[in-house]
């Protein structure tokens, strides 16, 4: 796809960033289960609950847009998690 439009940038930065997001709400309580260390498993739940509020806020951002919040695979981060 061609981007010809700052707001087309826009909308297909945003669905890599909530691509990015909803991975880590998938790999954030893995992460948490398999530390023994209590105070990291703590950090760990307390990222979640931020990531879960940006989760909130992309979608409505896309709201704000007139857009169906959508993902497009973020690589970056599949190779994180």
């Amino acid at each position: 796809m061609k981007i010809e439009t700052m707001k087309e940038l826009l909308g297909e930065e945003l669905k890599d960033l909530y691509d990015a997001e909803k991975q880590l709400v998938r790999a954030l309580p893995r992460f948490a289960k398999a530390v023994f260390d209590g105070e990291l498993r703590d950090a760990f739940g307390r990222h979640l609950q931020q990531t879960k509020s940006q989760v909130q806020r992309l979608e409505q951002v896309f709201e704000q847009l007139g857009e169906k919040a959508k993902s497009k695979p973020c690589i970056g981060m599949k190779g994180a998690t």
